[in-house]
């Protein structure tokens, strides 16, 4: 009887060792194309159709990407498949200064890390996982062979796409700070809404990992669609335990930075461009 209880533990032992590495080698690989519409602001009205369609197929290749995701249990790896340009053999080197490098999540730590160029010189942007109270919802639909539930969340802008830039908004912060200036001193300004973003995701429990591209995730089940405003990244692919493992680790070069400290470096170093570019006119 003796013997068999022992021989019984270290059956359940072994099954529970055997569960354990096959969960750490658990890997997928997922395909995302990612889609948005452009944009063109207060000069889109000026413009002509002829002239829209000219900046759209110049700009192709910002506004129509694929990205891969590699993801195990506990962490994830998402980076843009790069392509060069068809008619140039070139890819966006302006574009490639605000679009994202290779980010890093890890469910299990709370850490996000991503390795980011700005003008030639590398970034490490290590922070915390963006902070999302998503909202389940009952809603479902296919998207190829798996089924997906809905989900929305509303997240602050500033906190979306920190490696992104617009001259609106450095306008916007100016004023900001000018108006912030002004008013010191003074009377205590009542506290400014923050503008909100929503974000409606489509994931599915039939992949059990809390991943999905770009900085989302905290989802019960894989993240296969994300919808922000005219923008969309929808997983075209999905291979589960390829034969070819790839190693999910977090990019080590460059200097540490947070989000905020990158964005303040961006925007900064933006300023200086406008303010040299407008000194040099009107020194002419």
């Amino acid at each position: 009887m003796k013997t068999f209880t022992i021989a019984t533990v270290v059956f359940c032992l072994s099954l529970l060792v055997s569960f354990s590495v096959h969960a750490q080698e658990f890997q997928g690989r997922a395909e995302y194309v990612y889609k948005a519409q452009m944009d063109l602001g207060r000069w889109g009205a000026k413009m002509s159709e002829v002239q829209k369609k000219q900046i759209a197929a110049r700009l192709k290749n910002r506004l129509e990407k694929t990205y891969i995701l590699t993801f195990n249990k506990e962490a994830s790896v998402f980076n843009e498949y790069e392509k060069l340009d068809a008619l140039s053999g070139a890819t966006d080197s302006w574009g490639k200064n605000f679009t994202p490098g290779e980010q890093y999540k890890n469910v299990k730590t709370n850490a996000f890390i991503q390795d980011q160029e700005f003008y030639g010189k590398k970034f490490l942007v290590k922070d915390e996982l963006l902070n999302i109270e998503w909202k389940m919802g009952s809603e479902t639909k296919q998207i190829g062979n798996y089924q997906c539930f809905r989900a929305t969340a509303m997240i602050p802008s500033s906190e979306l796409s920190f490696w992104e830039f617009s001259w609106s908004q450095l306008r916007e912060d100016t004023n900001k700070d000018d108006e912030d200036t002004a008013s010191a001193g003074g009377t205590l300004k009542e506290k400014e809404e923050i503008p909100m973003t929503e974000v409606e995701a489509w994931y599915t429990p039939q992949v059990p990992v809390s991943q999905g591209p770009s900085e989302f995730w905290g989802l019960p089940g894989l993240i296969l669609e994300i919808n922000i405003g005219t923008t969309t990244i929808l997983c075209s692919k999905i291979v589960i335990n390829p034969k070819e493992k790839t190693k999910v680790e977090a990019p080590t070069k460059g200097q540490e930075v947070t989000k905020k400290e990158y964005k303040a470096i961006i925007f900064k170093k933006m300023k200086e461009f406008r303010d040299n570019r407008v000194g040099r006119r009107y020194s002419r």
